[in-house]
């Protein structure tokens, strides 16, 4: 017997309560964007003695100032995307929706996934756990299971929301690897070194920090997930139409086409030498055969991937850098779609998806020049660091990064302001560069459970407004707290 509204439990009637009180008073997110804008231009003013012309010009310089990183947030984004959205890894995805035989359990099984996927790849985790969370969704729908369509998209927002951080793709830690930024005039001039990843990311402090999270945040995950008459499908939130229309099953298919390498028209398919038409074939001149041809592609490919492979063997685990990151996909994507043209045309379809980062970018780092250009950031930053201890210090670290991304959620830009202070402060009471590292990681990761900035790829591939579904992200972040209050206190580094 399905579970009633009565029976449902102390954490699931409260994230129902939360849901809908930000579904009525959350804007967009390009509004949030501006609303913070206003707010932080009137705390800096009070907060320091800058003036409004000032606090002006902090805000014009600060969005230009993290072009290059932007670039590289966006190629991890991108790369990720069509990575996700080749058919083949589409179709796997497909098979383990027919895993879970509850709401519940669809719930745990794409959080789990999504949050796995954070640790390997933040752009590869956002894509593919947007797609996991609306295929999910729908099978659920064909199956008759009860579950609420936006926890589904918060479980697969959880790897920017926790993980992402302290992966493989995290840019604190992965910054610090990087020479360019250690030295003079970088902030960093008091490291006499890089630090390597297997300080920060691959160290065992790092890992049992990730295991630890995923499993809190699958079981908080599996509490807040209404049942019975809470549960509200994903035709509640999307046009069934659109869903299971006769045009096509799904967003995939209509990004990715009927198959790898082929296009579906009235006439039949085409393959890579013949263009479909009505009713017949016709050949594609050199040029088209020239652009997708998968042996100019693979050479390519696999020489990109040949590099990365021996940056590893010469370097070992300290070759992992946010450039090598991206590489390595951008060249694992080729690898996986062969035809150049239709690896571009696939980036093409990511770009839709980069659109709303590459408008709201500039504006958060406009925020992020009145910040630090005031020096209210680091003003947050160290009044937090000033009261901890060598125990307290993690803590503190996490609550700074935190409170700092609400108004900035650019993990690396925001490191380059905050990381000077933050690893100065851990030098100075006797913490691990590495434990300090990671411990801010997570602030910056777990208050994007808040900031809708990162959820825009994921709000568009499952067609759910954010105010629909950030009252369950928020719920998960207040969870979180007091778990990651504790295990960041007791866990030795």
């Amino acid at each position: 017997m399905a579970a009633t509204s009565t029976e449902a439990s102390l954490i699931e009637r409260i994230g129902y309560r939360l849901s809908g009180i930000v579904e009525r008073w959350m804007p967009s997110p390009f509004l949030f964007a501006i609303i913070l804008t206003y707010i932080v231009f009137a705390v800096g003013m009070i907060w320091t003695p800058s003036g409004p012309a000032e606090m002006a010009w902090h805000w014009y310089d600060g969005f230009w100032a993290f072009l290059t990183f932007s670039m590289q947030m966006v190629l991890i984004l991108m790369t990720g995307f069509v990575i996700a959205y080749h058919p083949r890894v589409n179709a796997g995805i497909r098979r383990l929706t027919q895993i879970p035989s509850s709401g519940k359990g669809a719930v745990v099984l794409v959080a789990v996934v999504t949050m796995a996927l954070g640790w390997v790849h933040w752009g590869l985790s956002l894509i593919l756990g947007a797609i996991f969370a609306r295929e999910m969704g729908k099978t659920a729908h064909r199956e008759g299971i009860e579950v609420h369509y936006p926890v589904l998209c918060v479980a697969g927002y959880m790897g920017l929301g926790l993980t992402w951080h302290w992966g493989l793709s995290g840019s604190a830690p992965l910054l610090l690897t990087d020479a360019a930024n250690i030295g003079e005039g970088t902030g960093f001039e008091f490291l006499t070194s890089t630090v390597p990843a297997t300080q920060t990311i691959l160290h065992p402090y790092a890992i049992m920090l990730t295991i630890f999270s995923i499993v809190f945040a699958t079981l908080v995950l599996y509490l807040l997930a209404p049942t019975g008459d809470r549960a509200r499908g994903i035709t509640d939130y999307v046009d069934e139409a659109d869903l299971f229309g006769e045009e096509g099953d799904d967003v995939a298919a209509a990004v990715s086409g009927a198959d790898d390498g082929e296009t579906a028209t009235d006439g039949g398919t085409a393959t890579d030498d013949e263009t479909a038409t009505d009713g017949g074939t016709e050949k594609t001149v050199p040029a088209e055969r020239i652009n997708n041809n998968p042996i100019l592609g693979g050479l390519i490919a696999l020489t990109g991937v040949a590099l990365v492979v021996y940056l590893f063997y010469d370097q070992g685990r300290n070759a992992l850098a946010l450039n090598v990151v991206n590489f390595g996909f951008l060249f694992v994507g080729l690898l996986i779609y062969l035809r150049p043209q239709h690896y571009r045309d696939r980036f093409g379809d990511a770009a839709r998806a980069a659109a709303g980062i590459v408008l709201l970018f500039p504006f958060f780092a406009g925020i992020q020049g009145m910040m630090s250009g005031s020096g209210l950031a680091q003003d947050i930053a160290q009044a937090l660091i000033d009261v901890s201890t060598t125990a307290t210090f993690p803590v503190f670290a996490w609550l700074s990064g935190a409170v700092v991304n609400l108004f900035v959620p650019s993990g690396g830009g925001e490191w380059l302001v905050l990381g000077p202070s933050v690893l100065q402060a851990a030098q100075d009471v006797g913490v691990p560069i590495g434990q300090a590292t990671m411990s801010y990681a997570v602030g910056d990761a777990h208050t994007n459970l808040l900031n809708p900035f990162w959820a825009i790829p994921l709000l568009a591939i499952t067609e759910i407004k954010a105010r629909e579904m950030f009252g369950y992200g928020i719920a998960m972040l207040l969870a979180l707290i007091p778990f990651l209050a504790v295990v960041l206190f007791f866990l030795p580094y």
